[in-house]
Formats: C-alpha cells, structure tokens, sequence
C-alpha cells in the first residue's frame, strides 16, 4: 500500500466525544490582512495554524508587515501585528490558498513594486481573471490572467463592475483593501448570483468593527469609503465548517459528539451546519455555556439512521464534501444544488464527488449545479483527495461505515486542519493512524 494512503478507521461502536476544533481560517486571514494595512500594531488571538494561514503569514510579512509571536496553545496563536509600508520586490507563495491568491494582491498594488504571485501546480487553475481585472481597471498593471503573474501598482480605486459569480472572495479581496485606496472603491457585481454571500458579509462586518464605512445597503453593490483601518484586538472564532465531519460522524456511528464555543451569533457559513443535518436526521441541541458561546451537541441513532436531503447549498458550498459523503450513506437520495462554482474550487469537487463515491460502488451523477446522490451499498477501495482537504476529510466519513476505505493524501487537511488525523481517533476512543 503507497505510504500516503491512509486506511480510514471504522466506527466499531457509538462515538461519545467533545471535540474543541482550531480557529476559523477564513476569520484568521481576514484578520491577520486588516491587522497588516491597519493604522498601528494590533493583536489577533487564537488565530489558525495551518498551511493557509501559514501562507498568508509569510505572504503579509514578504510586503512589509511584521509578525510577533505573543503566546501559542493548541487553540491557536497569538499574533502581535506591526504594519509597515507596503513594499514590492516580493515572491509570493500562494500555495492552493484562495483566501491568498485573492486577498493579497489588491494589497500589493498598493506596493512600491512589482510583486510576483504563483503557487500549487492546482492552483494556477484556479479562477483569477476577475479580480485581476477589477485590479487593472483599478489602475493595476498585471501581466497575465491568472497564476503566476506579477502585479504593479499603485492604483488610486474608484468605482468596478466584476463578475463574481465564480466566488465571494473576489469581492471579499477587494473590499478588505479599499480603504487604504485614495478613493476607495465602489464594486458592482453584474452576473449569476454571487455564491457563498455569507462570507462577503463577514468581511463587511469585520470592516465595520476595524472602522470601516461600508455600504451594503444596494444589492450587489459595494461601497467603501477610504480612511484608515483601525488596530483592533481580534479573537478568532473555531471553525465551524470544520465541524462537519465531526458531527457527521455521529450520525455514522450513532452517539453524541460536542463542539465547545460555538458563537451564537455568527456569519459564519459553517453554522447552517445545525439545520442541514437536523434535515438529515440528528438531534442538535445549544447550551449556552458563557457569553455568546454555547456547546453544540449532536446525537444521532447512527447507521440506517441517516435522511436524503434536497438542498441549496450556494451560500455553503464549502459543507458540500461532507453532506455528499453523508447522502452516500442515507437510505434515501439526495439533491446537492447551487454549488456549480465548486468545479473552481481546490479541484472540481463536484466531478470528484461523483468519481470517488461511484468508485466505492455508490450511485451519485453529476448535474449542471451539484449531483444526485441515490443509496447503494458501498465496499471497499481507495477514496482520491485530489490535494483537497474537504475531500479528504469526507473519505475518512465514509471510512467509519465502510471497512477498507483508504484515503490518498489525507495530510492535505493540513490545509485547515493539521491535527485531523489525530483528533479523528481521538473521537473514536483513542484510535492512532
């Protein structure tokens, strides 16, 4: 067996188990770029470690802005940000990290030279051309259309019409640095419906609280006013996208896991969690357990237990491996729909849904915006990442119902969850793999 294959461990028994889960990535890298363009050094706290995050870090630090560690615990880091003038002749990593490939170089163009982006040989696929264009208009010059290429400023803002029908962050990337515009920036959207607006309105509330006059109040229609960003100290929620296969792994298994501090308020995308999979059969149940933050417990009946679900995923398409993986394992079909902007994720995840799950002998078709997934008994086999860790970490749900499940690259969670492996046997009662 190749070493990077994994062989996924099955649920022998009811999981009972509380698992604390690492900050929100896209929280950390929002916050991690406000604190390096604001107006003085601020703090971010229990911010992500993981490869993104770590990407982000050294791509911050490559234009100029300086990075303290203050104290580091298994929640997180601490980070002490200095900003510093915005500096170009820098390489920049983006990795497979579309929070860096799309929120870093509005800031670059603020440098006082060029500075040059690539990263993963995935991502020079990935969609780039329309925040690239909107930097051009902008006043960027950019020689090229998608990884690598090299971006020059400086721009003075104004007013952008972009399609962002493709992804939220091209809009999230511009509005986390227009403020440090002359002009700041206006952005219209004009195209098929912006997917996953729950993170556009993170970014917006995050300007607000660093300071930020944002207008929203137009549909598809942006407007931030230039001024300073103000330093701030910032705690970074858990990842609650990353809960889904930890609470999907009590409705394989039967039992109860629990997630501590969960917001109660939250843009979070992660928190449609608790209906998605109440439709699907579990009980979820809120405890509040301080201020603001309750324990999210889910209990399930387990195997044979699991519900079909018709479902729009577009504002949450980033939960789609995991409920695909669960409807694989339902005793009655599931719609996945809303979600065709996932074909530019870190692979097509739709295509690599349908392929890994029919590999294990299920039933799931590709339609134009998601799949169909019917119930079939499933065996064993090996279940391909395609370097994406959302993919990853749905093999290793399918794993606990089906013995003989491998999962190729499961370090690819590294991406946001570098622990995976060993919090998964954790849940499970100690098992190590």
């Amino acid at each position: 067996m190749p070493a990077q294959h994994w062989p996924a461990p099955v649920a022998t028994a009811p999981v009972v188990a509380t698992v604390a889960l690492p900050g929100s990535k896209s929280v950390t890298n929002r916050a991690l770029l406000l604190a390096a363009l604001a107006d003085g050094p601020g703090l971010v706290r229990q911010a992500l470690r993981s490869r993104d995050a770590d990407l982000m870090v050294a791509a911050l630090r490559a234009l100029g802005a300086g990075f303290e560690t203050v104290a580091e615990t298994a929640a997180g880091i601490d980070w002490r940000v200095t900003p510093g003038p915005v500096t170009g002749g820098a390489s920049i990593d983006v990795g497979l990290a579309g929070t860096v490939m799309r929120f870093v170089p509005p800031m670059a163009a603020l440098a006082d030279g060029e500075v040059r982006f690539d990263g993963d040989a995935h991502a020079r696929r990935r969609p780039m051309g329309p925040i690239l264009d909107a930097l051009r208009a902008l006043g960027a010059s950019i020689d090229n259309d998608a990884l690598p290429f090299t971006i020059r400023g400086p721009l003075s803002g104004g007013e952008v019409t972009i399609d962002a029908s493709g992804s939220s962050q091209f809009v999230s990337g511009l509005l986390l640095a227009a403020a440090r515009f002359e002009k700041g920036v206006t952005i219209r959207h004009a195209g098929p419906p912006v997917p996953s607006q729950p993170h556009i309105l993170m970014t917006v509330q995050m300007l607000r609280a660093a300071g930020v006059g944002v207008d929203d109040t137009e549909p598809d229609v942006w407007r931030v006013a230039p001024g300073p960003i103000a330093a701030r100290e910032t705690t970074v929620e858990p990842d609650l996208s990353n809960a889904a296969p930890f609470l999907a792994a009590a409705m394989v298994a039967g039992g109860s896991v629990t997630i501590p501090d969960w917001p109660l308020r939250t843009t979070q995308p992660g928190d449609v969690l608790r209906d998605l999979l109440t439709r699907m059969g579990a009980t979820i149940e809120l405890t509040p357990t301080g201020e603001g933050v309750a324990a999210l417990t889910l209990t399930s009946a387990g195997a044979g237990q699991i519900i079909g679900i018709d479902a729009d995923l577009r504002d949450v398409s980033e939960l789609t491996p995991t409920i695909a993986a669960l409807a694989a394992l339902a005793t009655t079909p599931s719609r996945l729909r809303g979600i065709a902007h996932i074909r530019g994720h870190e692979t097509d995840r739709i295509e690599a849904l349908v392929t890994e799950i029919n590999r294990l002998g299920g039933d799931a078709e590709e339609t134009d915006d998601g799949l169909i997934v019917r119930p079939r008994a499933l065996h064993a086999g090996v279940f391909h990442s395609y370097a994406d860790h959302r993919m990853a970490t749905a093999g290793a749900v399918i794993g606990l119902a089906v013995p003989g499940v491998d999962v190729e690259n499961i370090a690819t969670t590294g991406k946001t969850l570098p622990e995976f492996t060993r919090m998964w046997g954790e849940m499970l009662g100690g098992v190590d793999r």
